[in-house]
């Protein structure tokens, strides 16, 4: 009888264990998970978004989203790493700082697919170790950018 109740009482703690801890869990915080470039280019905001959306275009990513405004967001193409798809998110913002200038920031950041027992299946952020590609377009941009202004 002795050891029934030893082995109720240990039940008893790992289930309240169980309970407490539960498998929901918060959020994981991604602050500082992206890498951020920025350049400025000598051209106005209008020439500077053309030139940004035919880089992007030119480039192997998928523009998923573009706007007016001055934000284009664009994933590159999805690959697998130990059997988990992976892919990196940019997001490039443009702001006129004058009539002939604007600044454009890159924010890279590493996603991978996955799924937990209490939420929905989707991409979630990882850090991001390299922005190469974000420096390329960035180069790319200023590179289209003084090309297509007139030489004086």
């Amino acid at each position: 009888m002795n050891v029934l109740k030893r082995l109720s009482s240990a039940t008893l703690v790992v289930l309240c264990v169980l309970l407490l801890a539960g498998c929901a869990r918060a959020a994981r915080d991604t602050t500082g998970f992206a890498l951020v470039d920025e350049a400025t280019v000598d051209a106005s905001f209008d020439d500077t978004w053309q030139a940004a959306k035919a880089v992007l275009r030119e480039m192997d990513v998928d523009i998923y989203t573009r706007d007016k405004r001055g934000a284009f967001v664009a994933f590159s193409r999805s690959g697998r790493r130990l059997f988990v798809p992976q892919r990196v998110q940019y997001t490039l913002n443009l702001e006129p700082t004058g009539d002939e200038e604007t600044s454009i920031t890159v924010e890279t950041v590493r996603q991978v697919y996955g799924v937990t027992l209490l939420t929905y299946p989707g991409w979630h952020d990882r850090e991001t170790t390299e922005s190469q590609l974000a420096q390329t377009i960035l180069a790319a941009i200023k590179e289209k950018v003084a090309g297509a202004s007139p030489e004086s």
